[in-house]
């Protein structure tokens, strides 16, 4: 078993936070649940009527991979009941692949030797509007980190640019302060996407040499700064493979989002866990995940947090993406490029990483349709909620 480092109190996080929240929680405690579970304490959690992070640790154990059959029928029904047969569909577009931070892992790092580009903003309301005319009504907007060319000002405009004509903005971009939020919001912007990328702290001092992406606990409450600001949608994660541990990683990412949920109770939490994919720089994880322990997160996080948004990227084939729909998938990417530009025309800059599902959203969409699910190009109401 691999030990995870967090501080065992928060450390420049304020206090009242879901960020203080997670520092506050025995990991290892938890972890230990999972090397102890036994087939009884698997049953056991598939049979309560309301399961707790202790549950989620014994359903990510190995007693319960044997059950990963039972757990998929389980969540698939708990999604269906909670979300109905509805699946969102988005599309990130890349803003610019510029940046200043060196993480080993990203194609976006300061130190590969990439073709980059920044979109102006005549370029982005372009780029916006080829994917409005495919159907989304949802964007993401993705950028690296260059406080200097992706400035505040910068995004602002984009999102004021682009809100008349799409209803539904969030930004995966350098995490900000609250007044940086509130601008954002203000603009139009309603979702907050941050992955940590890893939980473990001297996991995450060795992926991310230089830059200001190296300060975690400032990364760590971004979400909080985020909902303090009025952001409506509040999006988390890890990226599995940079930890050797995914169940480490898995319960880290549960408590944050049980937190999240918790202390930010009118905002909808969704949560993804991205595998690893081929990127500029070569990073290779030590431990790569497996299809198999990926489909039994999925359950888990959709049994233990029915409420939970649970969001799958074109990082996967396609036939991974069909199977997992039905285990608890309730928003998904389609037609993706991670380069800035490439929708509304040819770009020769390169991507952050590379995308195994190309099909076109149309195909997503009648591949959702033929499986007896609803694609949703934007919503505007979120899940049942109920008390955590």
């Amino acid at each position: 078993m691999t030990a995870i480092h967090l501080e065992s109190r928060p450390v420049g996080v304020a206090d009242g936070t879901a960020a203080a929240d997670l520092l506050a929680t025995d990991l290892r405690h938890l972890r230990e649940v999972v090397e102890r579970a036994k087939p009884a304490d698997v049953e056991r959690a598939l049979r309560a009527r309301r399961r707790t992070l202790a549950d989620f640790a014994v359903l990510l154990s190995t007693a319960a991979a044997e059950r990963v059959e039972d757990m998929a029928r389980r969540a698939q029904a708990t999604t269906v009941r909670r979300f109905g047969r509805t699946v969102r569909l988005f599309a990130p577009l890349y803003l610019s692949n510029e940046c200043v931070s060196t993480c080993t892992y990203c194609g976006f790092s300061a130190g590969n030797d990439i073709a980059r580009r920044t979109l102006s903003p005549d370029e982005v309301l372009a780029e916006a509007r080829e994917l409005r005319a495919r159907g989304f009504r949802h964007l993401l907007l993705v950028s690296g980190e260059h406080a200097r060319i992706v400035s505040k000002d910068y995004l602002v405009d984009c999102v004021r640019l682009l809100a008349p004509e799409i209803p539904s903005i969030s930004v995966e971009v350098q995490v900000w302060d609250t007044e940086t939020y509130r601008r954002l919001v203000d603009a139009g912007c309603e979702g907050l996407v941050v992955y940590q990328e890893t939980y473990d702290r001297d996991t995450y001092e060795s992926v991310h040499l230089k830059g200001k992406k190296r300060n975690y606990d400032w990364r760590l409450a971004a979400l909080d700064r985020g909902a303090e600001a009025g952001m409506r949608r509040l999006g988390l994660g890890a990226l599995l493979g940079l930890h050797p541990d995914w169940r480490l990683e898995a319960l880290a990412t549960a408590v944050h989002a049980h937190a999240l949920m918790r202390r930010w109770w009118r905002c909808e939490v969704s949560a993804s866990v991205p595998r690893l994919r081929p990127a500029a720089g070569g990073f290779e994880p030590a431990v790569p995940v497996v299809d198999r322990d990926l489909v039994q997160l999925l359950c888990a996080l959709r049994l233990c947090l029915p409420d939970l948004g649970l969001s799958l990227s074109t990082r996967e084939a396609p036939a991974l993406r069909d199977a997992l729909l039905r285990l608890g998938v309730t928003q998904m990417s389609a037609g993706s490029h991670t380069e800035p530009g490439g929708y509304a025309e040819t770009s020769d800059a390169e991507p952050q990483f590379e995308v195994s599902d190309t099909r076109s959203p149309d195909e997503v969409a009648a591949t959702l349709r033929a499986a007896g699910y609803d694609p949703v190009w934007m919503d505007t109401i979120g899940p049942r909620r109920s008390k955590l």
